[in-house]
């Protein structure tokens, strides 16, 4: 079973057109959104849900003022400065704030303080237009998206073998912290989808680097490259200096957002990019 994992380095390169597009190009694939904070890739996709399961992750505490004799000792000792005390007299937790610690529990003398398992947000199970699909959506203010990620690849590794699919395409989240780190970690490929500007630049470095930590093949496509020659010369540059392969180009297409309005992938219409992106899609199927 093969992995692909699209990623960027940070937000807005175009790396979810990317993915569906690879997802409607690809003969037999599972799709997986491991982007949990921020998922879009259903909205082209237009997944049609069969399961949807509630995730947790973590603890968090709630106070009982029933039991509560109003010490305080709770407020004094949280660090994160979760628990305030009411005009009333009682004190509440902010589950905002909360990071489930345990240390208020541990030195509650009243033994008022409930430590339960935190809904963190859910995942789901969908069919789509191109085949089945794993996606997530992380609850507000929630944390372990990392968790939430590995949930979405263990689902999509699941549906594969079940399914006898021997390539998952992952829609990966930006920038090179743990959710990124949960979504390339074991994976056959990474597909970086960086922009000519000096942030594409700055970031896709960082990425890169984060690959070759895990010892992880990675190849560059710079999207809207018409857009700044230059910038994108040095880019596939440094890229090859970091040993990433040069995977294609794709030039600046106002049929891009087009397509997105449509609900449809790029390569779902006659479009320059839509060309350029079946070009990057072969030398990817290739070298993997």
């Amino acid at each position: 079973m093969k992995e692909l994992v699209v990623i960027s380095g940070k937000g807005g390169t175009g790396k979810t057109s990317v993915t569906a597009s690879f997802a409607v190009l690809a003969e037999s694939a599972i799709v997986a959104d491991c982007d949990v904070d921020a998922a879009d890739l259903h909205l082209v996709l237009e997944p049609e849900e069969v399961k949807r399961e509630e995730f947790y992750s973590g603890k968090l505490a709630s106070i009982d003022n029933d039991a509560c004799s109003g010490c305080g000792l709770c407020a004094e000792y949280c660090r994160f400065e979760a628990i305030k005390e009411t005009p009333q007299g009682r004190y509440v937790i902010d589950p905002n704030n909360c990071e489930g610690c345990g240390v208020c529990v541990q030195f509650c003398p009243s033994q008022a303080i409930r430590f339960e398992n935190r809904l963190c947000g859910e995942w789901m199970l969908s069919k789509t237009r191109r085949g089945d699909m794993a996606h997530a959506k992380l609850g507000v203010a929630a944390e372990n998206s990392g968790k939430l990620v590995s949930t979405v690849r263990k689902n999509a590794q699941k549906l594969a073998t079940e399914n006898g699919v021997s390539l998952i395409i992952i829609d990966g989240p930006p920038g090179i912290g743990c959710p990124v780190i949960a979504s390339l970690t074991g994976a056959s490929k990474v597909l970086v989808v960086t922009e000519p500007t000096v942030s594409g630049a700055h970031d896709m470095k960082r990425v890169l680097k984060l690959a070759r930590h895990f010892e992880i093949s990675a190849a560059v496509c710079v999207n809207k490259w018409d857009l700044n020659a230059d910038m994108t010369a040095a880019i596939e540059q440094t890229a090859q200096e970091l040993g990433a392969t040069l995977a294609g180009r794709v030039r600046y297409d106002t049929s891009v957002t087009k397509a997105q309005i449509q609900r449809k992938a790029v390569v779902e219409t006659e479009s320059p990019a839509a060309e350029d992106i079946r070009i990057l899609w072969k030398n990817i199927v290739a070298d993997i």
